[in-house]
């Protein structure tokens, strides 16, 4: 045996090891762990359906670019948010489709979508002598409009949240969550300004119409600051993120609300788990009946090959989505490992019935059927980023899911196929292990 195939089988078999450690033990999450990342059609999850109010956005700004600014605000702040392989798309003028799997509360969902996250302050309402003026229940009022300093530019302008530079999660000093904010050279330029009158005052900072917080003013501020309340770690969460991603351009208001039940999806892993097992079983049967030795080294490939496809989507969770049509791909990918293979076996069915030797033929085989192999899988792979393409510019995502699925699984299959099938078999000719030929399915 070559030091060659003496690395390489090292290699398969450490790689072997990796993959089942991350798909092991297997669980009710099906693999691992932390289990498959599964997609709404199979986790189940939440629809939501918004419709925007594009009479209230910026005139300079069209219709398309308002929309696709909120389509991407909203991507941002799903991301924030958790929740893995969102599926965001327009439907028609003025709505937007938003799938969340696995999202189970869908409350906080909606407010952290919705929400315009529009940061502004609000002064001290002060009467003729400069008192300030109190409400019935004796709490401070603020102006309603937003307070103003005068730019950079010299124009007066409202402090709001465009001139957020950043915003952050923090803790005070007795361990209650806050917000920490910075302006921007323009936004610092007015805050501190503003600051500088209403010191030993009350400043309300207002989110979207509402009073979150009225701390008092003790020094001038320029570039940073705080916000402070009865906030939870969540809350703060989402506010933080709210402010980073800006202020949606377009109000949007929420049409239907559909939670997606996992019973269809449960169902269908059942349904393809079973179509696959029996197809399976036929596969490795025949390959074995038919190919005899070559056949059952295929099969051990195929085990390793569904193990490290299994493995990558285990680690990857984060960025790749089981759904159904990507079990569908799964199995179409599996179909041509198994193609690749029997056009190896073939071909070195052909050098042995031509009286070459054992080692000769194997190595022939695979030389000759390399272009047949390869050729197939760039054309594979072709019509992999075509339909990734198509999926993502008409927003069909399970046509994506498909693509990117069937890819990782030709990729696999091709590893396998070259470098795991032609490593068993060599190690095997120099072995001696099996040397008849009608091991090798070629009667003598």
């Amino acid at each position: 045996m070559r030091r060659r195939d003496i690395v390489l089988l090292a290699f398969i078999v450490a790689l072997l090891g990796l993959s089942l450690v991350s798909i092991v033990p297997v669980n009710s999450n099906l693999l691992g762990p932390g289990g498959l990342t599964l997609g709404l059609d199979l986790r189940g999850g939440s629809q939501l359906l918004y419709e925007a109010d594009l009479s209230k956005k910026d005139p300079s700004v069209s219709n398309e670019q308002a929309m696709a600014s909120a389509i991407e605000k909203i991507q941002r702040r799903i991301n924030e948010y958790g929740a893995t392989e969102p599926t965001i798309q327009k439907q028609g003028a003025d709505r937007i489709l938003v799938q969340l799997p696995g999202v189970k509360d869908i409350s906080r969902a909606i407010n952290l979508i919705g929400d315009t996250g529009l940061l502004y302050f609000r002064e001290l309402e002060v009467d003729a002598g400069g008192n300030p003026v109190l409400d019935s229940e004796g709490n401070y009022s603020f102006k309603e409009e937003a307070a103003t300093a005068e730019g950079t530019d010299g124009e007066e302008r409202e402090l709001t949240g465009q001139y957020l530079k950043s915003a952050g999660q923090d803790f005070d000093q007795y361990g209650a969550p806050i917000v920490v904010f910075e302006w921007n050279s323009d936004g610092a330029h007015l805050f501190e300004q503003i600051t500088a009158r209403n010191i030993q005052m009350p400043l309300a900072i207002a989110l979207d119409d509402a009073i979150i917080s009225a701390p008092m003013v003790n020094s001038v501020i320029s570039s940073r600051g705080q916000i402070e309340g009865q906030f939870t770690i969540d809350e703060t969460t989402d506010l933080v993120n709210k402010l980073n991603s800006g202020a949606l351009d377009v109000p949007l208001e929420i049409i239907d609300q559909r939670d997606v039940d996992a019973t269809l999806g449960a169902d269908s892993i059942r349904k393809s788990l079973l179509a696959a097992g029996v197809g399976l079983l036929m596969l490795l049967v025949l390959m074995i009946v038919y190919y005899r030795v070559p056949g059952i080294v295929a099969c051990v490939s195929l085990g390793i090959y569904g193990a490290m496809l299994l493995a990558i989507f285990n680690v990857f969770s984060a960025q790749l989505t089981l759904t159904l049509p990507g079990i569908a791909a799964f199995i179409l990918s599996l179909g041509m490992a198994v193609d690749a293979n029997v056009l190896i076996f073939e071909r070195v069915k052909e050098e042995l019935r031509a009286g070459r030797t054992l080692a000769a033929a194997v190595e022939i085989g695979f030389d000759r059927a390399w272009s047949a192999i390869r050729d197939s899988n760039i054309t594979t792979f072709i019509a992999c980023i075509i339909l990734f393409w198509l999926g993502g510019t008409f927003g069909a995502f399970m046509v994506r899911g498909f693509a990117l699925t069937l890819s990782i699984g030709v990729a696999v299959s091709m590893f396998t196929a070259i470098v795991m099938t032609r490593t068993f078999l060599r190690v095997l000719v120099s072995t001696k292990m099996a040397t008849s030929l009608r091991a090798y399915g070629v009667k003598s």
